[in-house]
């Protein structure tokens, strides 16, 4: 009998496994909680990840053989996500626990079988930011694409979310789109930052130039960050590959500093060292953000989305206005402040992984009826 198991039989669910960034992070604490276990996928690209989701046993929908269906050209399969999710047949299990920004919480599960679904957003190019994506470097065609099958998506999308026993979300502005998208109501359990591993050296000095990290997309709005930089002679660093790396350096002076991507180390030395990490988009929740804070790393940020519930007021500055001029003076006002490195980094702990990890043992016992 289930009840009687000490651990449950759990198989995990993720959109595409094509990168390293925030949701796979989660995905990865899943991994190491409940794995090795099957791990079912839209596509996978074939790279390593991290040692607990490469453990895992992949199952892939046919959307993996379709031509470049495992690459960039993923995104131009949208009209048959939907498809692609649900041809997937889950094994029998104890629990599905689904990792979700796209389709994956529209996975069918075996017949009687609780679904857990960690969300870290309904996915955006369908719902809340379509002209970011129909704007983006793709593009007019993609985005005749997307208004062609926007409505449709989204009835599917609505009518999928029931498919879910509870839901999970990673913040609380997050909890209220999942409450306007699907009339569903959601728990906020913030995701994991790896507060072990970015830590504050008080024995490294911060430096004059100012430091912004992150997918180069159209959303992440760095071309804000960036201009501001500019504008105010201020040094920046630029983390982060994506669809507008190109059009970013060409739009540059010289003295902006692209470092693509980096690894955890030098990304560690990047936070401990710079003056402010510079956030301008509204993010779901912003891990990029926690981990500077973790760092001793103060944030400029704008005041929306998950940003507000990660910066508190002494360890970092909101910006009100999502423009380039707010921005500017937000880095110049950033020469007199008194914040603390270690008001940052206490800040951060209430995000590690030790809290996630607990919490997810929780609901997982809950809905399994041992809570």
């Amino acid at each position: 009998m289930i009840e009687q198991q000490d651990n449950p039989d759990v198989v995990l669910v993720h959109d595409w496994l094509v990168a390293v960034r925030g949701a796979e992070r989660v995905l990865d604490r899943f991994a190491l909680q409940f794995g090795p276990t099957d791990l079912y996928s839209l596509v996978h690209d074939g790279r390593s990840l991290t040692p607990a989701i490469d453990a895992c046993r992949f199952h892939l929908s046919p959307m993996q053989r379709l031509p470049g269906g495992a690459g960039r050209l993923r995104r131009w399969y949208l009209p048959i996500l939907p498809q692609m999710i649900e041809r997937l047949r889950i094994r029998p299990c104890d629990l599905v626990l689904s990792d979700s920004s796209s389709v994956a919480k529209s996975i069918i599960p075996p017949e009687g079988t609780p679904h857990l679904c960690y969300c870290h957003s309904p996915a955006r190019y369908i719902w809340e930011q379509t002209h970011d994506y129909e704007n983006g470097s793709m593009g007019g065609l993609r985005g005749f694409g997307l208004r062609a099958f926007r409505k449709r998506f989204q009835r599917w999308d609505r009518r999928t979310a029931s498919r879910v026993d509870q839901f999970l979300a990673n913040s609380h502005h997050i909890a209220r789109r999942i409450e306007r998208c699907w009339d569903r109501e959601a728990r906020v359990i913030y995701p994991p930052v790896r507060t072990n591993q970015f830590q504050h050296d008080p024995d490294v000095d911060r430096e004059g130039w100012f430091l912004v990290v992150g997918a180069l997309e159209p959303y992440k709005r760095t071309d804000i960050a960036i201009r501001a930089a500019v504008q105010g002679g201020h040094a920046i660093k630029v983390v982060g590959v994506g669809t507008q790396l190109e059009s970013l350096k060409k739009s540059s002076p010289p003295e902006v500093e692209f470092l693509g991507r980096v690894s955890d180390e030098d990304l560690l030395l990047l936070y401990q060292r710079a003056r402010a990490l510079v956030f301008p988009q509204e993010e779901d929740f912003g891990i990029v953000a926690a981990e500077a804070q973790a760092c001793g790393c103060p944030v400029i940020a704008f005041a929306s989305g998950g940003a507000i519930e990660i910066i508190q007021d002494d360890t970092g500055l909101f910006v009100e206005t999502q423009d380039v001029d707010a921005f500017e003076a937000a880095m110049r006002e950033s020469a007199n402040w008194s914040i603390q490195s270690v008001a940052c980094r206490a800040n951060a702990e209430r995000f590690s992984c030790r809290i996630f990890d607990d919490l997810i043992r929780q609901e997982v016992q809950s809905l399994l009826g041992r809570g």
